[in-house]
This record gives structure tokens, sequence and C-alpha cells, in this order.
């Protein structure tokens, strides 16, 4: 498999990962495009043999299987501007859309396909995919082809329906950028207390760290902790009360935030219906 050739519409950090992981596992990248050349130049020259394109039908005219990593709401324009060949395999890269945005394609004859890395990609940084899930979306024989492609790069794949993407890119959304909103919220409570962001953050991250290491190992029920899991009402009280003399809306997000950590707190086994009763009139309030 290793033989075809890979194209990538799209230079930044997906990119950037993705062709250089194929790379390492034998892949030939033929070309790279970008709407910046600088930024295909700079992507192409490590990868052995890539060219940068200067558009991206120079891509999808030297590769078997083309891959559309751009921002989401670009890859249905490229879809339609590109003149796509019979035979051939496109793919985007997005996490909430359904493999239809690239119909322009189907039409020319070419496979269509989803491959999504479940994974946050810092510019700057190139993440290991190892471990991770890969959410697949294809007929075959390109569905079996993305599965292995995925395995080869040490990745778990997951098969989604097109009317999944959203529900599963926003549970996506949960887990990593409001854990970044989270974490900022946190240091600027800290800051108020006269601790600085960036101290804070840093004290911040072996807790985060910890939990993340209890889902892991014992699951996300048996991994809550805290005043809600402990049934404690009175730190619940003095922290709303602490909120409301800072920010009213961080309030607000307390308290949802603990109307949905009861279900959790019941299931986990220590928190009786009395008290959970207690701490959700609390929240209410």
């Amino acid at each position: 498999m290793n033989k075809i050739r890979l194209g990538f519409i799209g230079a930044g950090a997906l990119a950037t990962t993705l062709s250089l992981a194929f790379k390492q596992q034998g892949f030939k990248i033929t070309a790279v495009s970008s709407r910046g050349f600088e930024s295909a130049k700079t992507l192409a020259e490590r990868l052995d043999g890539c060219r940068a394109a200067a558009d991206n039908q120079e891509v999808a005219d030297s590769a078997d299987l083309i891959f559309i990593a751009t921002p989401d709401d670009v890859i249905p324009v490229v879809a339609s501007h590109v003149r796509w060949q019979k035979g051939q395999m496109v793919v985007h890269c997005s996490g909430a859309d359904p493999v239809d945005i690239l119909t322009p394609a189907k039409k020319a004859g070419s496979q269509i396909g989803v491959f999504h890395p479940l994974q946050t990609f810092a510019a700057g940084l190139e993440e290991n995919l190892k471990g991770i899930t890969f959410a697949i979306e294809a007929q075959e024989p390109l569905l079996t082809q993305l599965k292995e492609m995925a395995q080869m790069l040490g990745g778990n794949w997951i098969e989604l329906k097109s009317k999944d993407r959203v529900i599963y890119h926003a549970a996506a959304v949960f887990v990593c950028n409001y854990l970044v909103t989270l974490t900022s919220i946190a240091a600027d409570l800290w800051e108020s207390i006269d601790v600085p962001r960036d101290k804070a953050a840093g004290a911040l991250l072996p807790l985060m760290r910890g939990t993340i290491n209890n889902i892991e190992s014992i699951g996300v029920t048996s991994s809550l902790t805290g005043p809600i899991a402990r049934g404690d009402s009175g730190t619940i009280n003095k922290h709303l009360t602490a909120l409301d003399n800072i920010n009213p809306n961080i309030t607000k997000l307390y308290r949802e935030l603990g109307l949905n950590t009861i279900p959790i707190a019941i299931e986990k086994g220590k928190l009786n219906k009395s008290q959970a009763e207690d701490i959700e009139q609390i929240l209410k309030q």
C-alpha cells in the first residue's frame, strides 16, 4: 500500500503531521499546495521528493490519494474547483463535515472519504499519532484502505455515519477546546489572588494530568473527586459566594457544570439521594 502516491492540499499543522507520519511509513508524498506558497515550500522541503505545487490542481494531477487538510469551510471550495480523475481517491480531514461535501469528486469518478485524526494540532508542534483514534467514513475499497492507513500510523479507528459526525466533533470540543477554556478561567481565578497566570497554569497542570491518568486507569466515573462527589454542600456554597464576588458569569458556569456532575457522583455511589437533592437545590438557586 505504501506505493500509493499521496498529495496534500493544505500545509498547516494537520497536513504537516500527517504527511511526515506517512513519509515515515514509506509513502511517497508527491506534492503539497497551500494558500500561501511559502508554507507549501516549507513543508515540501521536509518531504524527500515532494514539490511545492503552485495550485491545488497540480497536487490532484500528481497523486493517487489526495488529502484535503484545509480549514473546514474551504473544503467544498477545493472540491468544486479541482478537476478530479476517475479512480482517484479524495479524502478530507474535517471532524464535523460529512463525506458528501466531496460530491464533485465523486461525480468525476473518484472514491471519496473522511480521515479525521482525533488529536489536537497546535502550530509548530508535531503531535504523536500513536494510540489516537481516526474517525473514518468511506465506501469500499477506500474504507478498508483508510483503516489500514490508520493502523500503520499506530492508531485505532472508528467508522462513522455522516449524520453522527457533528455530535462526534462536539464531544471532542468539550474535552479539548473547552479544557483550554477551563484552564484559562482557573488561571484567571488564581490571578485574582495575586498568582500570575503562567505560574497558575503550571501549578494546575499536574492536577489535570493526574485526573487524565485516573480516567485512563480507573474510568470516568471512578475518577470523580471533589465536593460534589463527597456531598460537601458547605464547600459548594463557599465557592458560589466567592465566585460571585469575582465574576457572576463564572458562577453560572460553575453551577451548570456542577448540575451535570451530580449524576456522575450518584453513579460512583458516594452521594446519596438526600445529598444530591441538597446540592441540586444549591446549584439551581
